[in-house]
């Protein structure tokens, strides 16, 4: 019952998330006096470790405006996953982060039942969230 109200949850995050962002893009062109865009490309080590964790998270990415997987590095026995996601509208790459460690934690209580308790900023943080040497 608990993955059903996270599972809708997590929908009307995603498209409250497209509405938001297409809103930002529609904005921003019309902005006197302010660039249009900062973007960049951000490293993020994953808590998610299956095949389905990480397309449905890379998808989710890919589908709100102002953002793009554009490389998946394969996790090891060591080393979790890594998506590079360009951001277009961020002012820093922690501000990216946030907001991408927000939709993870949303993913993994959709999938998992439960959300992890912190959302990590660098690998060791994922590495010890894991229970990971």
């Amino acid at each position: 019952m608990m993955r059903l109200i996270h599972g809708l949850s997590y929908v009307f995050y995603i498209g409250w998330a497209i509405v938001t962002g297409s809103l930002t893009i529609v904005v921003r062109q019309f902005l006197p006096g302010r660039s249009y865009a900062h973007p960049m490309i951000v490293e993020v080590p994953l808590r998610c470790v299956t095949d389905l964790e990480v397309t449905l998270f890379a998808s989710s990415i890919t589908i709100t405006p102002g953002t793009l997987v554009t490389a998946i590095a394969a996790g090891t026995s060591t080393q979790p996953p890594v998506l590079f996601v360009h951001a277009l509208f961020e002012d820093s790459e922690e501000s990216a982060l946030e907001g991408l460690y927000d939709m993870e934690s949303r993913l993994l209580a959709m999938t998992r039942g439960r959300a992890p308790t912190t959302a990590a900023s660098t690998v060791t943080e994922v590495e010890q969230e894991e229970g990971r040497p």
